[in-house]
């Protein structure tokens, strides 16, 4: 947020910036979901939902998992959500009493630190590297729980990394929570953002879990604030009770906009745009390689690259911020996503096309060839 705010004033100055450090998509929100938000509003559909959400939304997502997935899910346990930053919260409230920890794999999203330690439990950072594709495995998990374990919370795909969890090793964790007595939270906002074969769903591989998920980033309804989670039956009461003293519920007319998120005029758009998203990995990720960047294994969903810089530095934060100020071109450092190596690594989105993307990549070649 920082080099965003530090972007936006260079381009109040006259500088043009190709925005590579946020991650929300360049598109804006299809036209048939912006539709249905304005005849919601049309409609009069602006007074509160049931905490759980709209009843036919919750349907519509089941839909979607026995459609998509494969995988059916009685509709009473998903409940809507402010974004998937209130479906975390609640998942943690549920799962993380005060005092114990959180299993989160490092470099990881850096908000869920802060969501565990909003519920006074403590976030237990578990290096992950290229050998575990940036995921957090069975075995690591093992390795790092102990009896102050309360869970464990993956992405797949995973911001920043782009990387994939596998299946085996969804029901491995799922395995060990239930031989510790440890929660397991899926973070899958980044589901739909896929490029080389569907992620692995993990309401088939671990049941039990709680999956999140959002409209923001497949269904590109960011300013929307709109998600979903699916818990096991026995937590609805408590998950609803969450929703209810933390944010009443989710906004109605975007609850009514989502429903068509579902059609198939939306679905055509959707798949069109995961194309350009795939377009534009197959352009950046060979680009950033033959200028240095050490990117690891083929970074399967999201839109992120995240790179090693050691051949070309020894400070991350020094390089985007020269990259910011210099070349214009704004990336987010590792400081962001990680604690053990942050000063080695960068993190690219390519939210934005691929013209943009390749101004990035020139700039950035100036850049480094004139000492930058």
């Amino acid at each position: 947020m920082t080099l965003l705010a530090r972007a936006r004033e260079l381009e109040a100055g006259g500088a043009d910036i190709v925005h590579m450090e946020i991650g929300e998509p360049d598109f804006p929100t299809a036209a048939p979901v912006r539709e249905a938000g304005r005849q919601a509003l049309a409609d009069g559909r602006t007074g509160y939902q049931p905490a759980a959400g709209l009843p036919a939304l919750r349907e519509a997502i089941a839909g979607h998992y026995q459609r998509d997935h494969g995988v059916e899910v009685d509709p009473g346990r998903i409940l809507i959500t402010p974004g998937a930053s209130g479906a975390l919260l609640v998942a943690l409230a549920m799962l993380a009493d005060p005092g114990r920890n959180v299993l989160l794999p490092d470099p990881g999203y850096p908000c869920n630190r802060n969501f565990v330690e909003a519920v006074d439990a403590m976030p237990r950072a578990v290096r992950v590297d290229a050998g575990s594709d940036y995921q957090l495995t069975p075995g690591l998990a093992a390795a790092a729980c102990d009896e102050r374990t309360a869970a464990m919370l993956v992405g797949s795909p995973g911001n920043p990394t782009g990387t994939l969890a596998s299946s085996a090793d969804l029901a491995g964790l799922a395995a060990l929570g239930q031989r510790r007595g440890i929660g397991l939270i899926v973070d899958e906002i980044y589901h739909g953002l896929h490029y080389d074969g569907a992620p692995a769903q993990a309401l088939a591989h671990a049941p039990d879990a709680i999956v999140v998920n959002s409209f923001s980033k497949y269904f590109g309804m960011t300013g929307w604030r709109l998600g979903w989670m699916v818990v096991p039956a026995d937590w609805v009461p408590v998950a609803e009770k969450l929703l209810q003293n933390l944010f009443i519920s989710a906004s109605t007319p975007a609850q009514y906009a989502a429903l068509a998120c579902f059609t198939e005029a939306s679905r055509e758009i959707f798949e069109a745009r995961r194309e350009a998203f795939r377009q534009r990995r197959d352009f950046l990720l060979p680009a950033l390689r033959d200028l240095g960047f050490h990117i690891p294994g083929n970074p399967a969903g999201a839109f992120y690259l995240y790179a090693d810089i050691t051949a070309l530095g020894d400070d991350s934060a020094d390089l985007a911020s020269g990259l910011l100020e210099q070349a214009g071109v704004a990336v987010t450092p590792g400081l962001d996503f990680e604690r053990t190596a942050p000063e080695r690594h960068l993190r690219f989105a390519y939210t934005t096309d691929t013209d943009r993307l390749a101004t990035a990549v020139s700039r950035i070649q100036r850049y480094l060839a004139a000492g930058g």
